[in-house]
Parts: C-alpha cells; sequence; structure tokens
C-alpha cells in the first residue's frame, strides 16, 4: 500500500523531493496547556495553522519522519500522512523522542499480536551511533523502549557512520561543532539539496557540504526582543546564548548562499500569532516562517 501511495504523490506533486513540515512548535505546543496569552488563546479558537505541534519534518518520496514529538500522532493526521516506512532521528531531546510511541500506533495490529503474530513491516529507525546510542538509553525497568520494540519486529534500527541513500535521496548526518550528539541534516536528490536544522544548532558546523543549498529549514531562533506577556528578551538574555537571533540567521543564509530559508521550532514563548509571522516575512526577501501542515517542494 505505501508503494501506491508514493506513486499517487508522485503523480500529484511531481518529480522532485516533496516535504511536509509536520510540526513547526517549539519545545511546548502551542495552544500551551491552561496558558491564556493571546496566541494560545487564538490558536486554541482557531487550530491550525495558529496551533503548533512539536517540530518535526517528513519526506513524502520516502515517506520518513524526522524525530517524533510526544504529539506526532496528532500531526500525522493534521497532515493527511499516509504511510511512514522510517524514522530519522536528529537528538534524544524529550520534544524530539518521547513521541516514539507512535510507531506502536503504526504497526502494532493488537488482535492479531495478542495471539502471537508480530508485525511483518518494520519502520526503519535511522541515528547517528551518538544519537542512536542515547535513545537507546530511554527505558523503563525492563529495559531500553527502543529493545522492545526491535524485539517485537516494530522497527529495526540502523546507525549511520555519515549518510544514507534510500531510493535516490542521499542524507548525509553532519555533527554539530559542540555537541556530537547533534546531527544536522542535509537532503540531496537530482542536484537539489534541503538542510534540516531543527535544533541545538549553535554554533552553526562549518561543512563545505552545507553551502549553496536550496533551502534551510532551521530552529532555535529567537523572534524579536519582546516576547508573550511583555517579557523582554534583551541582549544579555540567557535565551541568547543557546539560540541563534535573527540576524544571525539572516548572516547565515547569506555565508552559506542559501536561497531560501524557513525559521521552525517556533516557541509560544514569542508572544508572535502565526498572522504577526506572515506580516513579519513579508519584510524578508527569502525568508519564511513555518506553520503545521506547510508543503515544500524541490
Amino acid at each position: 500500500m505505501g508503494f501506491f501511495v508514493m506513486l499517487l504523490e508522485k503523480y500529484l506533486w511531481g518529480e522532485y523531493m516533496k516535504f511536509v513540515i509536520l510540526g513547526s512548535g517549539g519545545c511546548v505546543c502551542t495552544p500551551k496547556p491552561l496558558c491564556q496569552c493571546n496566541v494560545c488563546i487564538e490558536a486554541r479558537e482557531k487550530g491550525f495553522p495558529y496551533a503548533r505541534c512539536g517540530v518535526s519534518l517528513y519526506l513524502a518520496d520516502i515517506a520518513m519522519l524526522v524525530d517524533t514529538p510526544e504529539d506526532i500522532a496528532v500531526a500525522l493526521n493534521n497532515a493527511d500522512v499516509k504511510a511512514v516506512d522510517s524514522i530519522m532521528y536528529s537528538h534524544w531531546d524529550p520534544d524530539h523522542t518521547l513521541g516514539m510511541r507512535i510507531v506502536e500506533q503504526l504497526r502494532l495490529e493488537w488482535l492479531e499480536f495478542c495471539v502471537g503474530i508480530k508485525p511483518e513491516n518494520p519502520i526503519n529507525v535511522y541515528a547517528s551511533a551518538e544519537t542512536m546510542s542515547d535513545i537507546n538509553a530511554i527505558k523503563n525497568k525492563f529495559g531500553s523502549f527502543l529493545d522492545y520494540y526491535e524485539s517485537i519486529n516494530l522497527i529495526k534500527r540502523q546507525v549511520v557512520d555519515v549518510s544514507v541513500e534510500i531510493n535516490n535521496i542521499k542524507i548525509t548526518l553532519i555533527p554539530t561543532p559542540e555537541n556530537k550528539g547533534v546531527s544536522v541534516f542535509v537532503f540531496e536528490s537530482k542536484g537539489k539539496k534541503l538542510i534540516y536544522a531543527p535544533c541545538d544548532c549553535t554554533p552553526f558546523p562549518e561543512n563545505e557540504l552545507l553551502y549553496n543549498a536550496d533551502m534551510l529549514i532551521i530552529g532555535d531562533t529567537v523572534v524579536g526582543d519582546v516576547g508573550k506577556n511583555g517579557r523582554a528578551i534583551g541582549a544579555d538574555h540567557p535565551l541568547r546564548d543557546e539560540f541563534h537571533s535573527f540576524e544571525e540567521i539572516l548572516m547565515l543564509k547569506e555565508r552559506l548562499n542559501v536561497k531560501h530559508v524557513i525559521i521552525t521550532h517556533l516557541e509560544e514563548i514569542y508572544g508572535k500569532t502565526y498572522d504577526d509571522y506572515c506580516e513579519l516575512e513579508k519584510q524578508y526577501e527569502g525568508v519564511r516562517f513555518a506553520y503545521d501542515g506547510m508543503r515544500i517542494e524541490l
């Protein structure tokens, strides 16, 4: 079934790489539970694209998820995804991994499993050696969650040393300079290149493969100096030490000679609604702000 779905999407979307930003939110979803700020109230009333799930990406050509935040099931349904054959992990942080139970919902048929019939089509799980080791360490008293999922044939793990090629799409994992447990991804096919750096990518890695891309999707960016409820995010705010500033993203775009930039991992703490981001992006050429369900074709 997944093969025929991919053929249909190829017919509908064309020959190029086709991405969907499943989740564009931050460590906290929008609306944040209980929060009564204007951003969360509007998101609660209007839903998507004002609402945002945890950050995640989908590559339709090979039915691949990148990361599984806790609300990944909601994001998959919102984007009407028809097939998932693999999952690629960027790093171990909870807002990128703790929705890993999605593999049960995607593959486990309980009426069959209860009578001893295991799934026959495990999901391929890819990550760098460091990231895979970190995620293997997520466990309960019975052991690693990934060990359990592989033991019942829900997944099959594969460590990626540098790159992996799937159906003529090459995916290269580039470690960030200060934390080798975090990967920046480079997707390449038919002369097109997309860089995906969703989180913990400061300082940005230096690698010749990161130059001259068609698109950079990047997270962990402070947008503006004033957050929700009038809270200041000044130059001396600790968040500035961990995240890029919007000005740094513009300089990075110029330095890497990237044609287009999409900023994702948009935290509700920035106090900006979907409409605010739409207005802001009008001021900058080649810069957009992500929203859940956003489709990208290269």
